[in-house]
């Protein structure tokens, strides 16, 4: 099991200009890859999609690539600054505008006149990059992988949970119509009729009760579906959409278990197994 969210982080070097391959990804539905290049190297994006579609199935992953800073610190053309702003000093002379510049407009005009270092051509960079987007891919699986161990152990727990809560139910559901075949008896005799338990009319009546609250099919749906998602959370691969469709299911039957139990005891169960299902369907859309 895998988280969509991540991170990965590497750097490399190539004809001595250093740069970064950062990769990070959020949750999504579908795979969607945005690549930031440097625009000598645009080319090498339909490579760095079929690199991240090897190690991602879901979420939005971007991919960005930063040239470093030249060696040495940041360097500018010293000389071609000065005639800028000796013009300038002039230019302002001969309108009798006096012309002071601070040490902020010195350090804006020398931006200005920064000297960049090309990156190389992309087919003497794409072995470099190729290398350090594969490191920076596998930080990003890494941590993907790290958390997703940890939402599975989250998982298997809520799981234990739920089962604990449908077999609190299944064995509480037989009594449900004892309980009310007592209390239609306990009602007729309160209300001056002496029936026998055997008579037809009483067993009819409890026979309609015992269909209407009957839970053994919904009872047995979310058992399979249970054990469909325990097995899915503990196979490898794409897991998220079907998780979410088995969730789904199962949440359905819930509701017609609250339905149909007539039984307070079940619906506090059935409340209980609600939430349960609800914190796992928002952990979920974490999972790819």
């Amino acid at each position: 099991m895998k988280s969509m969210t991540g991170y990965g982080l590497a750097h490399g070097k190539v004809a001595g200009l250093g740069f970064s391959v950062q990769v990070n990804a959020v949750n999504r539905k579908a795979l969607e890859v945005k690549v930031g290049l440097p625009s000598a190297w645009s080319e090498s994006e339909p490579a760095v999609v079929e690199a991240v579609k090897k190690v991602a199935l879901r979420g939005t992953v971007q991919v960005r690539v930063e040239l470093a800073a030249a060696a040495g610190g940041v360097d500018f053309d010293a000389a071609g600054a000065a005639a800028w702003l000796d013009r300038v000093g002039s230019f302002a002379a001969a309108r009798g505008v006096i012309f002071d510049p601070t040490a902020e407009t010195l350090a804006q005009v020398a931006l200005q006149f920064r000297s960049r270092q090309e990156p190389p051509a992309f087919e003497l960079a794409r072995p470099a990059l190729l290398v350090t987007l594969d490191q920076a891919l596998a930080g990003f699986a890494a941590m993907r992988a790290a958390e997703g161990a940890a939402l599975k152990e989250d998982f298997e727990a809520r799981l234990a949970l739920l089962a604990v809560y449908i077999e609190a139910i299944a064995a509480r559901a037989p009594g449900v119509v004892v309980a009310a075949r007592e209390a239609l008896l306990k009602r007729l005799r309160e209300a001056g009729l002496d029936l026998r338990v055997d008579d037809e009319r009483v067993l009819k009546e409890i026979a309609l009760f015992a269909d209407r609250c009957d839970i053994a099919e919904e009872l047995t749906r979310f058992r399979s579906h249970h054990a469909q998602l325990k097995k899915l959370l503990a196979s490898d691969g794409e897991i998220g959409r079907k998780a979410e469709f088995i969730l789904q299911e199962m949440g359905r039957e819930v509701n017609t278990t609250g339905a149909k139990a007539n039984d307070y005891e079940i619906a506090r169960l059935v409340i209980e197994l609600k939430n349960e299902l609800e914190r796992i369907k928002e952990q979920i859309a974490n999972v790819e």
